[in-house]
């Protein structure tokens, strides 16, 4: 198949942000994101609101994501979509318009799996970024998933590791909740924690067997932890929040990387990729960097617009699919939850 000219739209629609981009021969000509700002008065995400917006925004952002490009939709070879996994509301939006948009260009459509989109977005052309050697490890941290995947090809990926119970983005969201922290509480977590102490209070680490993690217990020991200092002292959050959040922040940094360190000795695998949400947050990144001299690591961070959801992940993923004509049929339909 000739690859000359090959010009992929990207569709996301997983949870609350509408994404499309234009990917040609696996550059990045565009990448719109339409945030929802309705969700934060409710301290999380309401499913139908986010389809509704999502209804409201997919045109105008599709729209925008062609004329930043530079091109018409007649000049598109395929359509990826997000099938999932996601809110069925939310995925029901993106696949329905994708399906319609490829069968009235009579061009193929190519679904994707989120998480997957995840870690290929490392392999979007950028000037001065090194892409990762086959096979390699990729955590994948998110508000939905905690994952450590050894990826072998492109599509052929095996989870090694992955939460029994919360994802490492809601351990930040609810710790930040306990806080008092508005919604979305991560990024604020990681602000304080820049100037705070993250030896001042020690929480306890869940022991999980493997490679698997566990978060409901150090949400549990911080929200217990917490009400015992506001009965001494009212004010124990307003005058110790930098050196809380840096304790917090501290501890879930070191569940991710004893893990990891235990799947690189398992596997022998030393080069390791992050992605999804969380994979912004300053500690992971920095504490990444300092792993890859001290453990003689290859490490591989994505750029900030491509670790939230967004669509160039999608786009660079369905590129992919495109080359090995992997393309999907009409009858498919999205899926809240989808392994891979």
């Amino acid at each position: 198949m000739a690859v000359q000219n090959i010009y992929i739209l990207g569709i996301e629609s997983s949870c609350d942000d509408t994404a499309a981009a234009v990917l040609h021969n696996g550059k990045i000509l565009s990448n719109v994101i339409a945030t929802q700002e309705v969700h934060k008065k409710y301290g999380g995400v309401v499913p139908e609101l986010a389809s509704r917006a999502h209804q409201q925004n997919i045109v105008p952002v599709i729209h925008e994501a062609l004329s930043r490009a530079g091109i018409k939709k007649e000049d598109l070879s395929a359509i990826a979509f997000t099938r999932g996994p996601g809110l069925m509301g939310s995925l029901l939006v993106g696949t329905s318009f994708a399906k319609s948009l490829s069968l009235g260009l009579k061009i193929p459509l190519l679904e994707v799996n989120h998480m997957q989109a995840h870690i290929l977005a490392h392999f979007i052309e950028e000037e001065e970024y090194n892409k990762p050697e086959f096979p390699f490890l990729a955590l994948t941290i998110s508000g939905g998933h905690t994952q450590i995947v050894k990826v072998n090809d492109y599509f052929k990926m095996e989870v090694i590791g992955e939460t029994l119970d919360d994802a490492v983005g809601e351990a930040f969201d609810k710790s930040a909740k306990i806080l008092g922290l508005p919604y979305p509480g991560g990024p604020l977590v990681d602000k304080y924690a820049q100037t705070g102490n993250p030896k001042a209070f020690p929480f306890p680490k869940p022991k999980v067997d493997g490679l698997n993690f566990s978060f409901s217990g150090l949400k549990t020991s911080i929200l217990y932890f917490v009400q015992k200092q506001l009965k001494e002292n009212p004010k124990f959050i307003e005058e110790n929040i930098e050196d809380i959040c840096a304790s917090i922040q501290h501890t879930i940094i070191g569940i991710l990387m004893d893990k990891l360190k235990k799947a690189v000795k398992q596997t022998g695998i030393r080069q390791i990729a992050i992605g999804g949400g969380v994979s912004a947050n300053s500690g992971i990144r920095r504490t990444l960097k300092e792993a890859e001299a001290k453990h003689q690591w290859k490490t591989f961070i994505p750029k900030f617009e491509y670790t939230t959801d967004n669509a160039a992940m999608i786009a660079i993923a369905g590129h992919y699919k495109y080359l090995s004509e992997d393309f999907a049929n009409m009858g498919i339909t999205a899926r809240a939850r989808y392994k891979f």
